[in-house]
């Protein structure tokens, strides 16, 4: 063999090794992301009027981190989950009051995140605003985290209600002084909301819909959120007053993991 051939020989054996070592990372990058069925939609294509304020897409929430799956602070939903949302809310405008999303549909990666960081004991940094009573040991066992959530489905949301005109509220700053969600409105991470006796995710049971400590007007915006939407069809979480969900479920026992972006539901 000449020793051009075999300099030949090697430049393709080197080439060929580059090539292996490149196709595999190369494949994995082009797999495809998941999309939306057909009936979901953008929250904003069914009612403009609501507003969102999407907090797993910021990091003012109980991880204290942007969580995995929200690449846009969008409200996806099932149509008929949508629809009915609509309808409620031109019964709140009559009444000078909007509807505030803070959750829509949750990718099944984001309820994987929120395990991941339910078992890391360690990470606290958001405890003293969003649970500041209950040890991060019991929040499997409390019901607080779960490795399946509704919201995964499509057609279960969190939201409170908001008067008119509604001011905007002002972004969290990470590291500034937390207090705890329960704190009396004007000392609580402000909110355009009106009070409803504690902050969005608030792991305590003063959550609870129809706790007796929640009283006066606290009781009263809670219960016009509530029988506001039950009219309409959806079903109340009893533990969280802002927790809802349209029935019947088109999708009750599929859990999505699309990200949440327009590109999921291109086309529509």
């Amino acid at each position: 063999m000449t020793r051009l051939s075999t300099a030949v020989r090697g430049l393709v054996t080197t080439l060929a090794t580059l090539l292996a070592v490149t196709a595999a990372p190369t494949a994995a990058q082009a797999k495809p992301e998941p999309k939306a069925p057909n009936d979901f939609v953008a929250l904003r294509t069914v009612d403009p009027t609501i507003v969102q304020e999407m907090r797993y897409f910021t990091r003012h929430n109980f991880v204290g981190e942007r969580i995995d799956g929200y690449r846009q602070p969008l409200c996806i939903l099932t149509r008929p989950a949508a629809e009915a949302l609509h309808e409620a809310q031109r019964r709140l405008l009559r009444q000078g009051y909007t509807l505030k999303v803070y959750d829509c549909y949750r990718p099944q990666r984001a309820v994987d995140h929120f395990v991941r960081w339910a078992e890391d004991l360690d990470d606290e940094a958001m405890k003293d605003e969003f649970y500041p009573n209950v040890d991060k040991t019991r929040l499997f066992a409390d019901g607080y985290i779960a490795e399946k959530s509704g919201h995964s489905r499509g057609s279960t949301l969190d939201l409170t209600i908001v008067r008119l005109p509604a001011k905007p509220t002002r972004p969290y700053a990470p590291g500034e002084p937390l207090v705890p969600c329960y704190a009396p409105k004007a000392e609580r991470f402000p909110d355009n909301s009106v009070d409803m006796g504690t902050g969005f995710d608030c792991f305590d049971t003063l959550s609870h819909t129809l706790d007796p400590r929640i009283q006066g007007e606290q009781r009263a915006n809670r219960l016009l959120l509530k029988h506001t939407l039950e009219a309409l069809g959806f079903v109340n979480l009893a533990e969280e007053w802002w927790h809802y969900t349209f029935k019947p479920e088109p999708y009750p026992d599929t859990y999505f993991d699309f990200p949440v972006s327009r590109k999921s539901l291109a086309g529509r």
